[in-house]
């Protein structure tokens, strides 16, 4: 699908929210629109499967309002189910009976049927507890087709619901049903409900420019002097996963480079976003199998999972890449003293957690892993409890590079924010520090990374190159002699100094300019003088 198609597919959906709409705002409405295009999607990729496994059995389409083919084959080959389901979970990994399938809810929908809100129930339901081997309990939790904003009665509602539905599926049509191209419509609205969020659009989306960054610097070894690129990553965690985007950027980026990328992992605090990142998993093709999403948070660690008190057992990722709340306030207690992720470095102050959530990602790093995390520019220079944790990183030698990015690229937030890359074995005794906070294309609402601002701060980590107001190496010696501070503009400076001015070239200059102009002044009243006129007068003494 085109750039433009993509687009014009998002407006026509984006305008159908305005049959929903009525007593809901954007939010509501997006979680019904995004779980609707996910269902379309399970059910495309299952029948495409299902054409192929069955072969010459599989029924001709269905005339218009009669059974969908699927739920003829069911219906005329009972006894076949159970070893045809089987496969089928073996090949695609999961299940869908033909009366939740999408074409079957919009067969309903346009015959303005009764039970189709009933249907929709038992479908959900369905999907989240056994279509999947794994256990996908309150997918669709988010979606409450029993609100009074839908209709006080259950006819009300159903009614309602069989309209949006009806032209939720009038506008789907437009655009096929491969996972690529569904994967990018349910991204391009993601984006679209995010730029209509606000502040709120900070808890699940990360624009795709700043997304293509991170995935780019943990797929790369700046190390390596051949390539630079690593040709597997056996696993990947974000432990602020919003909606998924930057695990899915690196899982691409791995896969298009030729590479192999084992399991994702991801955190997710809100339930809402927890929902749609899981969706967002398997609309874009990551099998059930593939990837592990916890809802829960961060800050105080409470996946099992991760509480592994074992060295040798606890996990440890290839890549771990995030982009937390910036300065978000806690509350982290005595005891967070001793705990393993804070007790080298300290605790991060109550009144920013940006340093707990860079500490909670590198403690579950691997030796030769690396980690890009988004974070304001403050954790470069504020003192106190930062000041001592950054310290300690810096002497360390965790800290491989300091990307400053331009203003105002956020839905979320206008602050100019900053990458860090960190390893826990870096081989250069300096910091690379990129000053990008110039290079980038004004937009009316948000600024935007244009593909070569993207490709300069990505190339020039990879090969860890100099360039004058860009991109600086600098040595541990300076950074200390600087009392650790970091703050960008310190170390590469964007302004452009201006010209040395030497007077006596100078007035010289303009000693030959007074020079010519009484030269002239003189020629011109020689002409005034034959003609019988007054000379101009010079200048005053």
């Amino acid at each position: 699908m085109t750039e433009q198609n993509q687009k014009q597919l998002g407006k026509t959906l984006w305008n159908i929210a305005d049959q929903l709409r009525g007593a809901m705002n954007a939010d509501d409405f997006r979680d019904y629109m995004l779980s609707f295009l996910f269902l379309r999607y399970l059910s495309s990729n299952y029948e495409a499967a299902a054409k192929k496994e069955l072969g010459r059995e599989y029924p001709k389409p269905a005339e218009v309002g009669a059974l969908p083919p699927l739920a003829l084959w069911y219906e005329e080959n009972p006894g076949d189910v159970p070893e045809f389901e089987k496969q089928m979970r073996r090949k695609v990994h999961y299940v869908v009976k033909p009366d939740y399938l999408w074409e079957n809810i919009v067969r309903l929908a346009k015959a303005q049927d009764g039970n189709l809100l009933d249907t929709l129930q038992k479908g959900f339901k369905y999907i989240e507890e056994e279509s999947f081997q794994s256990s996908f309990q309150g997918l669709f939790s988010e979606i409450n087709l029993a609100s009074d904003k839908l209709g006080r009665k259950y006819e009300e509602r159903n009614a309602k619901l069989c309209s949006v539905i009806s032209e939720i599926a009038r506008g789907m049509a437009l655009f096929s049903s491969d996972t690529d191209t569904l994967g990018d419509a349910y991204e391009y609205l993601i984006g679209q409900f995010a730029a209509g969020s606000g502040k709120k659009a900070g808890e699940f989306y990360t624009p795709q420019a700043i997304s293509s960054i991170l995935s780019a610097l943990v797929s790369l070894d700046s190390q390596e002097p051949k390539t630079g690129k690593r040709s597997k990553l056996e696993s990947v965690f974000d432990f602020a996963c919003g909606s998924g985007s930057l695990l899915l950027n690196v899982r691409h980026r791995m896969k298009e480079a030729g590479g192999t990328i084992g399991k994702i992992y991801g955190m997710e605090k809100n339930i809402t976003t927890y929902n749609l990142v899981r969706m967002n998993m398997l609309l874009h093709g990551v099998k059930d199998s593939e990837f592990e999403i916890y809802h829960g948070d961060t800050l105080t660690n409470d996946w099992d999972f991760l509480r592994e008190t074992n060295p040798a057992k606890m996990p440890r990722f290839d890549a771990v890449v995030a982009n937390p709340p910036f300065s978000y306030r806690w509350e982290p207690g005595e005891a967070m003293g001793e705990d393993m992720r804070f007790k080298n470095h300290g605790v991060a102050p109550k009144s920013a957690a940006d340093f707990a959530f860079l500490l909670h990602g590198l403690h579950y790093l691997k030796d030769d892993g690396v980690m890009a995390i988004i974070l304001p520019h403050g954790v470069l220079f504020r003192g106190g409890a930062e000041e001592k944790i950054r310290r300690k990183l810096l002497t360390d030698g965790n800290i491989d590079t300091v990307i400053g990015l331009p203003a105002n690229l956020f839905y979320s937030t206008g602050i100019p924010v900053c990458i860090l890359v960190l390893k826990k074995c870096k081989k250069p005794d300096d910091v690379l520090f990129i000053n990008a906070a110039e290079h980038f294309e004004k937009g009316k609402r948000q600024n935007q990374l244009r593909l070569k601002d993207i490709e300069k701060i990505v190339e020039a980590y990879q090969y860890r190159k100099e360039e004058p107001r860009y991109s600086r190496r600098v040595s541990m010696g300076e950074i200390s002699q600087n009392d650790f501070n970091l703050n960008i503009s310190r170390y590469v400076s964007t302004a452009v100094a201006e010209e040395e001015v030497y007077l006596a070239e100078v007035h010289g200059r303009l000693v030959k300019i007074e020079q010519e102009i009484k030269n002239a002044r003189d020629k011109h009243n020689g002409f005034l003088k034959e003609l019988g006129l007054p000379s101009l007068p010079g200048p005053e003494k």
